[in-house]
Order: C-alpha cells, then structure tokens, then sequence
C-alpha cells in the first residue's frame, strides 16, 4: 500500500508539474458557487452523457458502482493492516444492506462493461474506429474493460468463498448463489481460495490506481477540476489576447510603450505557449470521441477531429515532461505542438461552431486551442489561407471583405 501511495503521489506531482507548463488563466476564477454546481452536475451528475441515454446510462452504472464498490476498500484495508476479518459486521443488518448494494452493483458493473467491450471490438462504432484510435488507444479502453471485469469478479469470489461471511446470511444477495459452486472443498481450502481473491482484488486495485496516469480514465479524477475551471462565458464568446489589447491602447494613447513585451509570443505554437487550464483539458480528455461525431467538417470528411488535438496535446505534454525529467530542465527538441502533431489543414478545416465544446462531457474546449494556433499562423507566421488573406487586405484597404472601392458600394443601387 505504501509503494502504491508512493508511486501515486509521485505521478500526482508530475501531472502537476506538466499542467503548470501552460501561462495562467486567461479568465479569473469567479462564482465559486456556480462552479460548484457545475462541477457537481457535469462530473458527479453525469448530466451530459446521459444526452445519449444508452452510453449515459451503461456509463454512469459502471461509475457509480465503482465509486460505492470501493466503500468496501476501507474495510479491506481496514482487516489487511490490523489483521482483522470484516471488522464492520458487528453493525449487522445495515452492513447486510451495504454489502447486498455492492454485489447487485458489481453485477451491474459486469452487464455495463461487456456492452461497452461489445460496442467497441463487436459493433465497432465508428467513432471508436478512426486512426487516431488504433493502437494504444484501441488497447487502453479494452485494458480498463478488462480491470473492470477482473475486479468485480474477484469482489464477488472472494465474498462467495469467505465461509464465516456466506455463515452470516447477511448480505450475500449475489454471492450466496456462487457459494454453491465451492461447496466440495473443505474449510481450509475455501479459506485459501478467499485469501487468493482477496489478495488479488487489493492488488489489482493498486495497480488500477497506478495505471490511471497513463491511461485516458485519468478523467476519474480530473473531471472534477476540469468542470470546475471551464469557463462559464457564453460558449460562442472568443476570449481577446491582452497583448493584441496592448497594442491597441498603446496606439490609443491609453498604455505606454514600457508596456510592451517584446519576448511575447501571438497565439500558440507549442504547448508551454497554452493555458494551464487548456492542458488540464487535454489530460482529462476521455477520448470518447463524441466531439468528433459532432464536428461537421469531420462529417464532411475534413481531416479535422477535436478528440486528436486533445490526444496530440496531451501526448506533446508528456514528451516535454520527459524531455525535462530527462534533461532536468526543457531542452529544445526542434519539435511543436503545431506542425509535427497538429497540421495547418486540420486547423483551418475548423468552422468554430462550438459544437465540440457544447457535446463534451466534461466541458473540455478543443476550440480554444484551434483558435490559439490559428492566431499564432495569422500574427506570427503571416500563414493562412488565401481567402482569408484576400478578406483581411480588403478589410484594411476598403473597409470591407469585397474587393471594392468605399466609393463605389452604393453602385448596385443605380
């Protein structure tokens, strides 16, 4: 348990480390209250996965019945370090209900997780069957599948051979049928067979808590800050860059030129150059692939797919924490964020429509982050498509994105 904690913890500071790359927030953390009720409808409540009822539903049965599971966790602990056998028993009836819960919801767990495997390697929904899914991706989601069904086959074993338990009566709801199953052995060797399951269903869990860094299902964890920090603007407000703001005063007379900062960099090309709060929003991504599904340049058959920002954000992180792990500081690699995992075409194939942010079930913003790279292309690079270069041209010479002079706009009216 100590090992477990101890690597956890260190996994814990890294995740940190990496999230404070990216600048402060751009927007201030205010009305705690609403964010309260945001993060405890949208993380807790599940609301928006339950817009699709049946994903919503199977999603929410594995995670309440994971999160109530693991109450029994305390006692397990509990007997695993004092040596004591269901210290909490001695409550009885209640414990009876308690226990009774945990197994209807770990058979619940069991039916929810096999149709998730089924839709994935089965049914093979496409949003699960894209490119950027293949691999670890495809892999991981099957991995914690099947944690899933080893551990909540183990919880249910191990209550079924627990003979002082099954002796009770009390709470056995599930398990008391299994029981039956075992009745050939004799004490000693259910008693084995009950000390296996337990040993392996605590280890297993050690080594799920360890495994969730790597894994997409950090958003377990992270969905809680992540909804908490999501902006609460209307969805269709852009946010202006207070450098350009800077500008702009200074050529106002409202700011002087000691204001400026000449090392500041226009948009993002890198990761270091997003937000703290952006790259929390990568690493808490669940890669279900909902804002792809919705994302009509994706449907339209762009090569645009907001859940591969998130993904390729996420993975440009972790190669600059390792660089930096490696190095003890950052050195430069000659690689972006922009360019070598994110292409200028997937960028501008972008219609910023909001949908991606309005379908995500943890109030991730892929837009932003498109957003911030194409201001980096525009105000750095001087990069972007023809149409846009022609509008901006005839912004700044006619007053207007069509190509004719002020005096001659009123012509179509003779």
């Amino acid at each position: 348990m100590v090992v477990s904690l101890g690597f956890f913890s260190r996994n814990v500071m890294r995740l940190k480390r990496n999230i404070n790359l990216g600048k402060g927030q751009t927007d201030p953390i205010t009305n705690k209250p609403e964010r309260i009720k945001n993060m405890l409808r949208i993380a807790l409540g599940q609301s928006k996965m339950v817009t699709r009822p049946i994903p919503g539903i199977l999603h929410l049965i594995v995670y309440l019945g994971f999160i109530i599971i693991n109450i029994e966790l305390i006692e397990i602990l509990i007997d695993g370090i004092f040596g004591t056998h269901r210290v909490f028993s001695s409550i009885g009836g209640f414990y009876g209900f308690l226990i009774g819960s945990f197994e209807v919801f770990a058979v619940l767990v069991l039916i929810a997780v096999i149709a998730f495997w089924s839709r994935r390697n089965i049914i093979r929904i496409k949003r699960f069957s894209e490119t950027k899914m293949m691999g670890w991706p495809k892999l991981d989601a099957d991995l914690i599948l099947y944690f899933e069904i080893i551990l909540m086959s183990l919880f249910l074993l191990m209550n079924a051979t627990d003979v002082e338990f099954q002796n009770m009566n009390n709470g056995n709801v599930i398990s008391g049928y299994i029981y039956p199953y075992f009745s050939g052995y004799s004490e000693e060797t259910l008693h084995l067979f009950e000390r296996s399951f337990w040993w392996s269903h605590i280890i297993g869990i050690f080594i799920f808590l360890n495994y969730l860094y790597y894994s997409k299902h950090l958003h377990i964890i992270l969905a809680f800050p992540n909804t908490y920090y999501a902006s609460l603007s209307d969805m269709g407000k852009l946010n202006n860059m207070k450098s350009v703001t800077n500008e702009v005063n200074i050529m106002m007379g409202k700011s002087s030129e000691s204001d400026v900062n000449d090392d500041i960099n226009f948009g993002a090309s890198d990761v270091m150059d997003l937000s703290w709060l952006q790259l929390l929003n990568a690493y808490s991504c669940t890669e279900c692939g909902r804002c792809t599904s919705a994302c009509p340049a994706n449907m339209t058959g762009k090569k645009l797919s907001p859940r591969k920002i998130m993904m390729d954000t996420r993975d440009r992180i972790e190669e600059v924490g390792n660089n930096i792990d490696t190095n003890g500081k950052y050195i430069n690699d000659n690689k972006k964020l922009l360019g070598d995992y994110i292409s200028m075409e997937e960028l501008w194939a972008c219609t910023s429509c909001n949908a991606c942010v309005e379908e995500c079930p943890i109030s991730i913003n892929p837009l932003s982050i498109i957003m911030d790279m194409r201001r980096n292309l525009v105000m750095e690079d001087s990069s972007a498509p023809s149409e846009l270069n022609n509008m901006m041209s005839n912004i700044e010479n006619n007053g207007a994105p069509w190509p004719y002079n002020q005096q001659d706009r009123l012509n179509w009216n003779e």
